[in-house]
């Protein structure tokens, strides 16, 4: 599964580095969500839910799916501003359209849902629709879908408010802890770039970046088969410390191509007994139980939600899941009606280092 960038005919002015107030917020606050993807983190991450004042951190909670299981495209810049509030003053010049859109993306557990149209603002099926697929997902999912459809510019206040007392309460301590080890990135990204070519900057960013042997078109490994262009535009990378293991790409039709790249220094992982191993190495050996647990890592799904987005039955996804259930690498947790499976990521970081970053990516 990979996404593929067209460069072709792009001079290497088009590859920008830089560095991201605003992605790099997202990426803690997804560390905030998710602490078991971020082991390394997990003691920065308890002080901070520790501190945070509780009506702050209520406000995460409501609006977690912008970044818990994917970001939500706006929240990771195509063009990097120096300060956090530059960045969401552009946030907040994109249109209600497009803002809606992201957001319910991320809401409702997939990008590979996309609200074309008729606008769910405008048009009632629509609507209907971006609410039962939030539904799907859970009560509180469900609310802020409701919430985001019935007055967009409160919702979109909101989150701004809230992005801003996260500055206040742990982000601008953070970032002046990571801006030395971005900014040295960045500086030896644009020397690759300027020495030895598009070919070098990119193959440095990650081993699951590369570039075609003809040159036209960056190769990044991701769970969707999808080709975009990036004439006219460019494509940004955007380093990060907190968002390690994760490599977020941003490739929905009429956004800039961005991807975001680890550059903090891999956890150790932890031996596993050959008998764990044997069991769930031979459960990830089918391309389909490998495909369902890397949409299972970015967050729980139901079966049926696992059905649509990969074009599969029902009772087909079932019998994939129990083998996975029967190897440990899954938990189950039922709400209402629903059966929600996710991925099991101690277990998983158990098979080791590598194996763990290929399914998180």
């Amino acid at each position: 599964m990979t996404l593929r960038i067209d460069i072709s005919g792009m001079p290497s002015q088009g590859l920008r580095f830089a560095a991201s107030p605003l992605a790099e917020l997202t990426a803690m606050l997804h560390v905030l969500a998710e602490p078991a993807h971020h082991p390394q983190f997990a003691g920065w991450a308890g002080n901070v839910w520790a501190g945070l004042r509780p009506e702050l951190a209520e406000r995460l909670r409501e609006a977690e799916f912008l970044w818990r299981s994917s970001r939500a495209d706006f929240l990771v810049p195509a063009r990097p501003r120096p300060t956090l509030t530059e960045e969401l003053d552009d946030v907040d010049r994109i249109d209600d359209e497009s803002y809606v859109t992201a957001a319910l993306v991320t809401t409702c557990g997939s990008n590979r849902l996309r609200f074309t149209a008729p606008s769910p603002l405008t048009d009632a099926m629509a609507r209907e629709r971006a609410l039962d697929l939030a539904q799907a997902r859970g009560a509180l999912q469900e609310a802020f879908a409701q919430r985001l459809l019935s007055n967009p510019r409160a919702v979109r206040a909101r989150v701004r408010h809230t992005l801003e007392q996260c500055a206040e309460a742990f982000f601008e301590t953070a970032w002046s802890g990571v801006t030395v080890q971005l900014a040295t990135d960045v500086r030896l990204k644009h020397d690759l770039l300027k020495r030895q070519g598009i070919k070098a900057a990119v193959a440095s960013v990650s081993s699951s970046v590369t570039l075609d042997p003809d040159g036209s078109c960056i190769i990044v490994d991701k769970l969707q088969d999808r080709a975009i262009s990036a004439h006219g535009r460019g494509v940004t990378f955007l380093p990060t410390v907190f968002g390690r293991p994760h490599l977020v790409a941003i490739h929905a039709p009429g956004w800039h191509p961005v991807v975001q790249y680890p550059v903090a220094e891999a956890s150790p992982s932890q031996p596993a007994s050959l008998e764990t191993v044997t069991l769930r190495l031979e459960a990830l050996a089918h391309p389909v139980r490998l495909r369902l647990l890397r949409t299972l890592a970015r967050g729980a799904h139901t079966t049926g939600e696992l059905a649509h987005a990969w074009e599969l039955s029902p009772p087909e996804v079932s019998r994939h899941l129990a083998v996975l259930r029967r190897a440990g690498l899954l938990t189950a947790r039922r709400q209402g009606r629903y059966v929600r499976y996710a991925a099991s990521l101690p277990d998983l970081s158990a098979l080791g280092t590598d194996l763990l970053t290929a399914i998180l990516r």
